[in-house]
């Protein structure tokens, strides 16, 4: 069977194991360990096996369904896909690893996870828009009831609220790809044959297929102020399903954008300067309201509006350093959300509490929690030495070669970042000691295991990012020849 087949399947095949097997929620999380672990062997097979030399799309396959409708089963991964690919999968393997509360409907709840889990990586190796779209909206339907059946009080709002949002962004999806099919002459929804006809469409077209894109991509990331689903979501959800929502659905909004922004080269040099400045506002925005957060999922959520602000800027600056950035930026905060709402998790199941107030001291209790937090807030933060300052470094150098000194608020919002969680750091871990404190136990084995495995990558992509950059650059300079000659002819006809 061929590699992303077979990588799309087992989940499903997990899925419709558990559902069919009885016996107590520990047995079925092992199931589901099991499934998500060979899903994420078989990513890293497809790494081993992946030519970093080249921007072609590699393990291709395509089956046509629909030869009227111009439909086909088309899937590949590139240097662009295959990063978001290996991230859903190490998510959800951690997510399911952090999953010890869930007991009452363990079957549904991991059958659900193992689904999402196929959804998204569909979205990601899809190379025909009508099949991305249908994997685009199957991520709905098992997050509502992952949201609705095992979230906090305010589940049922915080599931209507993500699924009315995500639906409605989705609309303007539809309509620009209806309106770029019925614009192509052999109707057909290949990626490949829909860029070639996109860019020779007159730019009032482009510009309009592309503010549809924007939004309905722009939901998803989220970019402001198409956000007010994330924080309430983040908040009630389980905290392993805030780790896929925050480390990959959020992700599936920039990937779609990115992919858009690469066919519609006259539309984004039209709109490169709003993309920037929704970027900054965002950036800036999201993390002054992280800043006033009480309550630490929201804080992480409202964090990850900021963050995701730094992946749009290095999109607006359309050239290979901010791109690169702004997907080195999604595997970044991909690890350090997950790595954070794994925690937050884990503390709230011992002290029932996510007030940062109640917290003291914590480093002289629970060491190992203390370090791995240290170490995701201080990526967040973009210190040398973590995936973050990689990230944040590339974005930097793009907005400089790109915006010029305007690119100086751009580190105005990583000192706001930085403010929050050097004060994150303060309150928990340091202070007067308390007998409440002193009864939150320490991260388990099996806990800094899963906590462990994310500081590490956090860590390695930090000090040796060469092999991921390598993987990235050949298909985002891929990208950038469209646009950049039309994004100098805008600006020498602005001077």
């Amino acid at each position: 069977m061929p590699l992303l087949t077979l990588l799309l399947l087992t989940p499903i095949i997990g899925a419709g194991w558990i559902l069919v097997q009885r016996g107590k929620p520990q047995r079925q999380r092992y199931a589901a360990l099991f499934f998500s672990g060979l899903t994420l062997l078989i990513a890293l097979y497809i790494l081993l096996q992946f030519n970093h030399d080249s921007s072609a799309l590699q393990f291709f396959e395509s089956v046509v369904w629909n030869a009227r409708m111009g439909t086909s089963y088309a899937v590949g991964v590139d240097g662009i896909s295959l990063p978001m690919v290996l991230l859903a999968a190490l998510l959800v393997f951690v997510a399911i690893l952090a999953s010890t509360a869930i007991q009452e409907r363990a079957q549904s709840y991991y059958a659900l996870i193992l689904f999402l889990e196929s959804a998204m990586i569909g979205v990601f190796i899809a190379q025909d828009w009508a099949l991305f779209y249908v994997f685009w909206e199957l991520t709905l339907i098992p997050l509502f009831f992952l949201i609705d059946r095992w979230g906090g009080q305010r589940r049922s709002m915080a599931a209507l609220n993500f699924v009315l949002y995500t639906m409605g962004g989705s609309v303007f999806i539809l309509i620009s790809l209806l309106v770029l099919f019925d614009a192509m002459p052999d109707h057909s929804f290949s990626m490949v044959a829909m860029a070639e006809t996109a860019r020779t469409l007159p730019p009032s077209t482009q510009l309009f297929l592309f503010l549809g894109f924007l939004v309905g991509f722009g939901v998803k990331m989220p970019i402001f102020p198409l956000h007010g689903w994330l924080p309430l979501a983040h908040v009630e959800a389980p905290a392993p399903i805030s780790i896929l929502l925050s480390g990959i659905l959020l992700k599936m909004g920039a990937y779609g954008l990115i992919r858009a922004a690469s066919i519609l080269p006259n539309a984004i040099a039209e709109l490169q300067p709003l993309l920037m400045g929704l970027a900054l506002f965002g950036l800036i925005y999201g993390g002054l309201l992280a800043w006033r957060q009480s309550d630490l999922k929201a804080m992480v959520a409202y964090s990850s509006v900021s963050h995701m602000g730094v992946v749009l800027f290095g999109i607006s600056t359309m050239n290979i350093a901010g791109l690169t950035g702004a997907l080195f930026q999604m595997v970044a905060h991909g690890l350090v959300a997950g790595a954070l709402f794994l925690l937050i998790g884990l503390l709230y199941q011992r002290t029932h509490t996510r007030n940062i107030n109640d917290y003291r001291s914590l480093i002289d209790h629970a060491p190992r929690f203390t370090l791995f937090t240290t170490i995701a807030l201080f990526s967040a933060i973009g210190i040398p030495g973590t995936a973050g300052f990689i990230a944040e470094f590339h974005a930097i150098v793009g907005g400089f070669e790109r915006w010029g000194w305007i690119t100086v608020l751009l580190s105005l919002g990583v000192m706001i970042s930085a403010s929050y969680a050097i004060r994150t750091i303060s309150v928990l871990f340091t202070g007067p000691s308390s007998s409440r404190m002193a009864q939150v136990a320490d991260l388990s084995r099996g806990e800094s295991s899963a906590a462990a495995l994310l500081a590490l990558l956090i860590l390695w992509l930090g000090f040796f990012p060469a092999s991921a950059l390598q993987m990235m650059d050949r298909s985002i300079e891929g990208v950038v020849p469209a646009t950049s000659v039309l994004i100098s002819i805008s600006e020498v006809g602005s001077k």
